[in-house]
């Protein structure tokens, strides 16, 4: 685990259980921040960070890996993922647990998310054709919204449910960068 306090990564303790496949994370800055899933056992594991240390707590209600993820350290948003097959589920964390809400109304993995658990965007993933389509997380429910312009999955996702980017990904790699202004995706400057 590394650092970043504007200028410099710097190495901090790591966590407790190792993750090799995209496991999510939520949080709001470098002092606190939660990590749940992964492809290894135990899968379903969530681990909040204080800034110092990584500490387990209480797990998600399903093993998953590869899902989108928004929100904070003490109020995160899961959805979508697979084992194997993709999944549509959604799950909310409270700071405590995990609870099962609405689910994604397309199941899908690799796909990125920007948002809180309460105002959150899930855009792009696989399988085909699924990669440009967007939905928005209300609190309670998943609505589907206007597509991207160019369909991708394992891509980066940042901002909020009115104002985000979608950048990176594959097939086979791409450095598109596309802005959500809260009704549609623009493309704007690729990634160097």
């Amino acid at each position: 685990v590394e650092s970043y306090n504007g200028s410099t990564w710097t190495e901090v303790n790591d966590t407790n259980s190792p993750k090799s496949q995209k496991s999510g994370a939520a949080g709001a800055d470098n002092t606190s921040a939660v990590k749940f899933g992964g492809a290894e056992i135990p899968a379903g594991l969530t681990e909040l960070w204080n800034g110092t240390n990584w500490t387990e707590v209480n797990d998600m209600g399903a093993v998953k890996y590869n899902m989108g993820s928004a929100g904070i350290a003490t109020a995160a948003l899961s959805f979508g993922g697979r084992p194997p097959d993709p999944l549509a589920q959604t799950e909310i964390w409270n700071g405590t647990n995990w609870t099962e809400v609405g689910d994604l109304n397309t199941a899908r993995s690799n796909l990125a998310g920007a948002g809180t658990n309460t105002a959150a965007l899930a855009f792009g993933g696989t399988p085909s054709p699924t990669g440009a389509l967007t939905e928005l997380w209300n609190g309670s429910s998943w609505t589907v919204v206007n597509v991207m312009n160019t369909g991708r999955d394992s891509l980066g996702g940042n901002g909020t449910s009115t104002s985000a980017l979608g950048f990176g990904g594959q097939p086979p790699t791409t450095g598109k960068t596309e802005s959500w202004n809260g009704t549609n995706w623009t493309e704007t400057a690729d990634l160097a």
